[in-house]
Formats: C-alpha cells, sequence, structure tokens
C-alpha cells in the first residue's frame, strides 16, 4: 500500500460522523443541515434541457483537451468577468472535472517526491490540499488566517528556509471556511514569493461568483493583468487558477470546472491527465458551455445568497460572534462565549434541535501552537432560505437556553 495514506485523517465529515454517532436527535425538529457545503438551489432548467439535448455524446470517448467550443466557452468568461486580455484556448485552458479533482491532480504534476518539497496550504482550509500534499510525496505547510487581518494568512511569518523548499502554494480567495478575499496588494507579494523562490501557486477560486457587496472579489488572472504579469514573455508564470460551475450554477453533479494560466504548467498538467483518466463526457461539456455563456443566472443566484445572508446573519450575530463574510456561503463563527467547544457547540445543537454545523476544528490542524478553528463553528447556507431561517431560530433558541441554563 501506499505508505503516505496513512498520514491523512478523516474526512471532515466522516469525524462529524463519529461525534454523532451516538446522537439521537430530538424528533420534535425535522433535520436540517448546515453541514455540507452542497448547493441546494435549483439547476437552472437551460442547463438541464442542454444536457437532455446533447445526449449523442455519451456515445464518443471524450478528449482530455476538450472541446475547442468549451475552452473558448471558458476562456470567454475570463476575459468578460475579470477583464483580462483573451486567453489561448489552445494552450492555456483546460476543462476538468470539477476543481477538486484537478486541485489534487495538480499536486501529482508539478511536485517531485524525491525534492522533500513543501506544499503551503492556508489553515483552516480545504482538505484536498493536504492531501494532495502528502500523496505527492510533500509534506504540507499551514499558515494560520487571522481574525485581526479579516482571516487573512501571515506569508511574513514564514521563514524564508521554509519558501525555499515550496513547490506549490494553495491560495482560497474567496476563501473556505472564513468567506475572506485577498486584495491587490496580497496578490502582489505572493506573485514576488513565487518568482523569488520558484514555486506554483494553484488558486482556488470555485466560490467567486457569491458575493455580498458591490465589488466582486478580485481574480488571480485579474490581479496578475493589472500588475503587468500577463504581458511578459511567460504570462502569468508559475499561475494556474482553478474555476467551478458547482456553485456559480447549482449543478454540482455535473462535476465541470477549468484550469486556466501559464501554459507551461498546463502543458505537464494536460500529459498527466492524459494517463489519468481525466476527461469530461461531450454531454457535460455541452451543457457547460450553456453555462459559462449565461449570466443571468448567476446574477439570480447571487441575490438568493444575499437576501439570505441579510436575513440570518443579524440573527447569528445576536447570539454568536460572526460577521458577514466578503464572499463565498459561509458563516464562520466564534462559539467561545457559549462555554462550548466547537464539537460541543455542534453536538448539542444536534442532539437538542436537529441542526447540523461542522466544527471549526475539524477543517483545521493544529499548526505553530494553535488550531485557528478551534471554539469555531462554519454554517453553510445553502438550503432554501426558510430552512436556513429556521435553522438559524434554532441556533439562536439553543444559545439562549445555554445563557439560562
Amino acid at each position: 500500500m501506499n505508505p503516505h495514506l496513512d498520514k491523512l485523517q478523516s474526512y471532515p465529515f466522516e469525524k462529524l460522523r463519529h461525534l454523532f454517532a451516538s446522537v439521537t436527535p430530538n424528533p420534535a425538529f425535522s433535520a436540517i443541515s448546515l453541514g455540507m457545503g452542497e448547493p441546494k438551489h435549483p439547476t437552472p432548467p437551460f442547463i438541464g434541457q442542454a444536457l437532455c439535448d446533447n445526449l449523442a455524446g455519451l456515445a464518443s470517448y471524450p478528449t482530455t483537451q476538450g472541446s475547442a467550443a468549451l475552452r473558448g466557452a471558458i476562456a470567454g468568461w475570463l476575459q468578460r468577468r475579470y477583464g483580462i486580455a483573451p486567453l489561448d484556448p489552445a494552450t492555456q485552458v483546460l476543462p476538468v472535472n470539477g476543481s477538486r479533482e484537478a486541485l489534487f491532480a495538480l499536486a501529482q504534476t508539478v511536485i517531485d517526491p524525491a525534492a522533500q518539497s513543501l506544499v503551503i496550504s492556508p489553515n483552516p482550509f480545504y482538505q484536498i490540499y493536504e492531501g494532495a500534499a502528502y500523496l505527492a510525496g510533500a509534506e504540507p505547510y499551514f499558515v494560520n488566517s487571522d481574525p485581526a487581518r479579516n482571516f487573512g494568512c501571515d506569508y511574513d511569518s514564514v521563514p524564508a528556509a521554509v519558501w525555499e523548499r515550496v513547490a506549490l502554494l494553495f491560495v482560497c480567495s474567496p476563501g473556505n471556511p472564513t468567506g475572506a478575499t485577498l486584495s491587490l496588494t496580497d496578490w502582489e507579494h505572493l506573485f514576488a514569493l513565487s518568482e523569488r523562490y520558484n514555486f506554483v501557486i494553484a488558486a482556488d477560486e470555485c466560490y467567486s461568483e457569491i458575493y455580498h457587496g458591490a465589488q466582486a472579489p478580485l481574480g488571480a488572472l485579474q490581479a496578475a493583468h493589472m500588475l503587468g504579469l500577463a504581458s511578459v514573455e511567460h504570462p502569468y508564470a508559475r499561475l494556474v487558477v482553478f474555476s467551478s460551475l458547482s456553485k456559480r450554477s447549482n449543478v454540482p453533479g455535473m462535476r465541470s470546472g477549468f484550469v486556466a494560466g501559464d501554459a507551461a504548467v498546463l502543458k505537464k498538467f494536460l500529459l498527466y491527465r492524459t494517463y489519468h483518466g481525466g476527461a469530461m463526457s461531450p454531454t457535460v461539456q455541452a451543457a457547460s458551455v450553456a453555462a459559462w455563456n449565461d449570466e443571468t443566472h448567476v446574477e439570480e443566484n447571487r441575490a438568493q445568497y444575499r437576501a439570505k445572508f441579510a436575513a440570518i446573519t443579524p440573527l447569528i450575530q445576536g447570539v454568536l460572534q460572526v460577521e458577514l463574510p466578503d464572499a463565498g456561503f459561509y458563516l464562520w463563527a466564534d462559539v467561545s462565549r457559549t462555554g462550548l467547544s466547537d464539537t460541543e457547540f455542534a453536538q448539542r445543537l444536534y442532539a437538542e434541535y436537529n441542526v447540523t454545523v461542522l466544527p471549526g476544528s475539524f477543517l483545521a490542524r493544529d499548526a505553530h501552537g494553535v488550531n485557528p478553528g478551534r471554539n469555531r463553528i462554519r454554517m453553510a447556507l445553502v438550503a432554501e432560505a426558510a430552512e436556513g431561517l429556521e435553522a438559524a431560530r434554532r441556533i439562536v433558541q439553543f444559545c439562549h437556553s445555554l445563557s439560562a441554563s
């Protein structure tokens, strides 16, 4: 067996299953889950219709590179969304079966397993980053998010001796679970570090289209374009961006996303994926073209999230320490003032009110003397508004019962 598998922790939802194993939830309440970040808004009908209209694609083996139509649609969306110069669809864009699979696979592509490399990850983090590092033969190095920095990571705290071993840096903006976004200054700093120490940046941007202010989150390619790093001889050097239709278009079951950026990295990534077997079904490709070419459903989806957050966040703020995030569909709440740990809070809320939330410590690791997820919970506001409001009311009631006891 691959010895690196023994380094993997149980996935957060497996930990949650064990936490709840001995608990029988209160039957007076119907089950509401805020635990998993699975979009619950209806899939736009035109995407389903596009799938049905292209069932003939099921009779063909797909190419790993994907169709010219899909790569062109993705390149067009990137240009419209971020105001960047057109990418070359043939060399700078690659369709993938969801950003999760591609994030994992990139590490296997860029890491030399004999080099004792490090992979830098934010902490807390999307668990794929850690698994990808270990199974590529590298070690993760965690940089803790800091509430005082709007949950940004202090990359200046990373010693030079660490940077010298880094092969890959995972960045998640908007962040999971914090919702924090990177500024142009943040990106400029990361690009300078990448150039100095010659590591690849993997920018995970799957939450980019769900935001709560007037300004859309800054993307990595957009930042590089603004800083003049897209017009040099090697454009977007060492930068690969990941995005997905799952959250943007409410189609997590389609497993459709893309990577874009450095053509040299993507050339090697395509070679890896050719052997890995990562080709997307032609039927899904056709539906993906329709989705990337339409923004109306994205605006409507964003409006639904904004309405939910506007209604639910003030209710939660009455009992827990939490702020409206920059973007994404999570609330990242501090439960310290309840007197319960994050695991105790989640377990008792489930037992007494049949509401599931995810303990923050399950999403982070002990690093530099602290687990930055401890005493926090992640609430995914993915359900329809009525169900989300009901969950919020139960959480308020639960917290009031704690105060009264």
